[in-house]
């Protein structure tokens, strides 16, 4: 299941989102990233691949709302639910 993850502190990485949801079940790392701008800035969201449907929905439920510390003291509520497809811009 493919989970989005927002309101992410800047400096948090691909590593600490798979450590964090690893926590939870297994985390597909290869599928997890953190969308960037092109000068390669965080834009504060990313998604979460977790192959198994259980330990995703449990990841959504337990984190939606958790605060996660970027290390610099900079602790933001991650914003956690299952992610949707993109809508054409039109």
């Amino acid at each position: 299941m493919r989970i989005f993850v927002g309101n992410l502190p800047w400096k948090i990485t691909k590593e600490n989102l798979v450590e964090e949801f690893g926590k939870i079940g297994e985390v597909d790392a290869e599928n997890t990233t953190i969308i960037m701008t092109p000068d390669g800035r965080s834009k504060g969201f990313g998604f979460v691949e977790m192959p198994k449907e259980e330990e995703a929905k449990k990841a959504v439920e337990e984190l939606n709302g958790k605060e996660l510390d970027d290390g610099s003291g900079n602790a933001r509520a991650m914003v956690v639910n299952e992610a949707r497809p993109m809508k054409n811009k039109e």
